[in-house]
């Protein structure tokens, strides 16, 4: 099992009101949207983590020196599995916003990370599954948070039809994860 080590406990966000619902100081927290069809894009997730993108701008946030700074654009992270959301989300988020995917980002940390799935399903994904849920990829985007990480998907992904055990254990991880 995984701990933070002693001079990382204390980061942390430091929200004021109003803020987007979602937001906490810290975790990792399940950011549903719902869509159909989609495979590589959705205008719904883009809509969403701009939404939560933009509420972030301006919070403040406590680093791992005890430094209480405010967020800004290199603060966050936006990353999507698919280059698709990727160029949706750059256009859409404001300028200077840093958005890739998973392999763009490693080693890489930001006080915040959005992540946007994009696929309505595991039935629609491009790619596949086992692709969309890889748990590397998966642990990559989410480690990159030092304070707070929000997936923002569709609902419909925890419930994705499995033909192997190798894709069930790929949407049984994700549900866990996303139900915290």
């Amino acid at each position: 099992r995984l701990e933070s080590a002693e001079p990382t406990r204390q980061q942390r966000l430091v929200l004021t009101e109003p803020h987007e619902e979602g937001l906490a100081p810290t975790g990792i927290r399940f950011l549903p949207v719902r869509h159909a069809d989609h495979r590589q894009r959705s205008v719904e997730e883009a809509e969403r983590v701009d939404r939560i993108y933009r509420s972030l701008l301006g919070q403040r946030w406590v680093n791992e020196k005890g430094e209480t700074r405010e967020i800004g654009v290199a603060d966050i992270l936006v990353v999507s599995p698919y280059n698709m959301q990727v160029n949706l989300l750059s256009r859409t988020l404001p300028p200077g916003a840093r958005v890739g995917t998973v392999d763009k980002f490693q080693g890489q940390e930001a006080a915040a990370v959005l992540i946007s799935m994009a696929a309505s399903s595991g039935a629609t994904a491009s790619r596949g599954v086992t692709f969309l849920l890889a748990a590397d990829r998966l642990n990559v985007a989410l480690s990159r948070a030092r304070c707070w990480c929000g997936v923002v998907c569709s609902s419909e992904l925890i419930g994705t039809p499995c033909h192997s055990i190798e894709q069930m254990s790929l949407v049984s991880t994700f549900a866990r994860l996303l139900r915290g």
